[in-house]
């Protein structure tokens, strides 16, 4: 899903796939004998939260492609210099305008298809103070029975809030984790999550 490197970024000598000394897999290694750079793909962690404020839930209406006006968690791509916990709390508030006291997390998926790991932390809404970001078209509250189910964004959102209010029901939340890749019901851009 990501671009294959097809020049070294140290050098610009063009790269080629091989399997470097004391590895096991195929890398992007720098042509240039002075260079031998290893370029690595790795997934990218997107984080968000669910943001709660007594029985309700607060969603937003994405304003960026992929899925465009559709409902997510706010979430996006975790930062270079920013801890898990600091990467949810600035996405919920760049999204949602919205400050969280973070919980513990609840949902970690690998999302294979889109080379990515999806983190949800449980929150709790600070206050009701809250405005759309420049990436949502509109922030609202929602009480379980009012979710836009046929509206959701991601795979990853809709099966974090599904587990959600069970475990709420169940008077209970744990950690849950899986992996999604094998879902093929969903459009390939339900998959992606940036923002």
């Amino acid at each position: 899903m990501y671009p294959e490197p097809k020049f070294c970024s140290a050098c610009g000598h063009p790269v080629s796939q091989t399997i470097p000394v004391d590895d096991s897999r195929l890398r992007h290694v720098c042509t240039n004998t002075g260079c031998n750079a290893v370029h690595y793909i790795n997934p990218k962690m997107v984080l968000g939260t669910i943001p709660v404020y007594g029985d309700q839930i607060m969603l937003c209406r994405r304003a960026i492609e992929p899925r465009y006006g559709f409902w997510t968690l706010p979430a996006g791509f975790m930062e270079i210099n920013e801890s898990i916990h600091q990467g949810a709390a600035r996405e919920t508030l760049e999204e949602a305008g919205a400050r969280v006291r973070l919980g513990p997390p609840f949902t970690i998926f690998d999302v294979q298809r889109a080379q990515q790991v999806h983190m949800f932390f449980r929150a709790e809404l600070l206050d009701l103070d809250y405005a759309a970001g420049p990436e949502s078209l509109e922030v609202k509250m929602f009480r379980e029975e009012d979710i836009p189910w046929d509206d959701l964004a991601f795979m990853t959102v809709s099966k974090t809030l599904k587990l959600f209010f069970e475990d709420r029901r169940a008077g209970r939340f744990r950690l849950h984790s899986g992996d999604l890749f094998d879902a093929t019901s969903w459009p390939a851009e339900a998959f992606h999550h940036p923002g």
